[in-house]
């Protein structure tokens, strides 16, 4: 019993020895298996003692993460741009063309970007109406530079086919599509009739091909003379598209020019480097009417803008006086001064009146007498400076505000122009022997009444005689007919100066 007392106590001790020994050994693995595995040292309880708290220095500095910003959930595709170009390009629909031409005609339009620059500031009243118009219509943008090749924008441009406007409308063309040409204006070169005029134009010719390529050769060519090339094509078994026809070299080199320029305002990129200014996404003008005749320049000067800016926006007019009812384009911000300035006015709307003749006069002679330049009285009446008036004869002059004579004449298509002849030449006499024959001199050509074609409407009274009474009823001019068709000094600037010289003849001379 006391042997089996004293074993369990060695047990105990051996025991005890054993366990501090294992303990022992197992703090120093511990330490050297956290030096060479840090993970490992998580995991076994440390016998050091507890380190010294850290200084300020020591601590971690602590960083703040903000929250990363939310991009929107939807993108607003239908926002229209800032920019005008950006606009069009967004409605580029229109099958390009490649050829040399197209290139040509873009190397040539690059290496001049004054001209190019000189053509954007022009259509800067005009252009955001016609894309506005295109849009409406679901038509191709491309088309609002359509004026860059006819005109460059010039909106007096004339032709030698008598083509005029923006849109380069001829005579027969623009009264096809209702375009009023008389004595008064001539719609070709109304900004917002002759667009419309063209777009249905080129609507119509599309429709008729099928292609815009072809409505555009028909719209410089005719739409009849395409239409036999197509025909040949397709009897001899051709491809009918544009490249395929034949055609003249102005047609031929039309589509090319439009699809330079679309391939130059196309590309964002070039436009900056060309420095061609941008325009604005918003509409230049508005139209108003008013009820009562007004001078062009009253109607400047109500709208505080020079008379050559309000005539720009207004180009349409031919004589110094506008007719009542007819719509005023008057830059955007200048409306309300328009109308304020309108009502505040006190003074009369139009400084002319109609004057008729009751004798034969010259124009410079009736000049003197209403105290005006002869060459403003000849640009008001659509007349050559030289002019001899007959008796009968209606003229605008000078009325000093009293227009009340003006309604008949505001409300007539023209007003009655006679235009009174040289004297006749006499016969010569057979030379006597030795002596000359004595001959008068041919009388000289009679002036014709304004605007008439060609030469054309030559019918002038006989100045004395016993036929004299009845030869003056018969000289009344059809100025409305004459007066479209004769371009005024200003207006004789045609052919785009952009364009370039080996094809510098005007646009639309067989159109129509």
């Amino acid at each position: 019993m006391q042997h089996r007392n004293v074993l369990s106590l060695v047990r105990y001790l051996v025991g005890a020895s054993l366990g501090f020994s294992a303990l022992t050994l197992s703090a120093t693995a511990s330490a050297d298996a956290g030096e060479k595995f840090p993970l490992l040292s998580l995991l076994i309880p440390s016998s050091a003692q507890p380190a010294a708290a850290p200084s300020i220095e020591d601590k971690l500095t602590v960083h703040e993460i903000r929250t990363a910003p939310q991009p929107k959930a939807t993108i607003d595709l239908t926002a229209a741009p800032d920019d005008l170009w950006e606009r069009i390009r967004n409605g580029f629909a229109m099958t390009n063309l490649n050829d040399d031409l197209v290139l040509y005609y873009q190397q040539w339009y690059q290496s001049r970007p004054d001209a190019l620059r000189r053509m954007v500031e022009r259509s800067r009243p005009y252009l955001h109406h016609i894309v506005e118009e295109l849009e409406a219509r679901g038509m191709p943008t491309e088309l609002a530079l359509l004026p860059m090749v006819e005109s460059s924008f010039n909106p007096m441009a004339y032709s030698r086919a008598h083509a005029a406007g923006l849109w380069q409308f001829i005579p027969a063309t623009g009264k096809r599509f209702n375009l009023e040409q008389n004595w008064w204006q001539d719609q070709r070169r109304d900004v917002i009739a002759s667009t419309g005029a063209a777009l249905d134009y080129l609507q119509t010719i599309y429709d008729m091909h099928g292609d815009w390529h072809l409505a555009l050769a028909s719209y410089n060519w005719g739409e009849g003379a395409v239409k036999r090339a197509v025909e040949k094509n397709e009897a001899r078994g051709l491809p009918t598209d544009y490249p395929s026809l034949r055609m003249p070299n102005e047609t031929r080199h039309y589509v090319p020019k439009l699809q330079a320029l679309k391939n130059i305002f196309g590309n964002a990129t070039l436009v900056a480097q060309l420095g061609l200014p941008g325009i604005p996404n918003r509409p230049y003008f508005a139209t108003l009417e008013t009820p009562r005749p007004m001078d062009v320049k009253t109607a400047a000067r109500l709208a505080n803008m020079p008379v050559e800016e309000f005539q720009r926006l207004n180009p349409s007019h031919n004589r110094p006086i506008i007719k009542p009812d007819t719509a005023l384009v008057i830059p955007a911000d200048k409306v309300e001064t328009f109308n304020e300035n309108l009502q505040n006015t006190q003074t009369p709307l139009t400084q002319w009146q109609a004057y008729t003749l009751k004798s034969s006069d010259r124009l410079d002679q009736l000049a003197k007498q209403f105290d005006i330049s002869v060459g403003e009285l000849a640009r008001a009446n659509g007349l050559p400076e030289k002019a001899r008036l007959a008796a009968g004869t209606t003229l605008l002059v000078p009325g000093g505000g009293n227009g009340d004579n003006l309604a008949p004449l505001l409300n007539a298509q023209a007003p009655a122009q006679f235009i009174q002849a040289e004297p006749q030449a006499r016969p010569c006499k057979p030379a006597k022997k030795g002596k000359v024959a004595a001959c008068a001199k041919p009388a000289a050509e009679p002036a014709l009444a304004s605007g008439s074609k060609n030469g054309k409407d030559k019918t002038v009274a006989k100045a004395g005689g016993k036929d004299s009474k009845s030869a003056k009823a018969s000289t009344a001019t059809k100025s409305a007919k004459a007066a479209h068709d004769k371009p005024s000094k200003s207006a004789s600037a045609t052919t785009s100066k952009a364009a370039p010289s080996k094809v510098a003849k005007s646009s639309n001379n067989r159109r129509g």
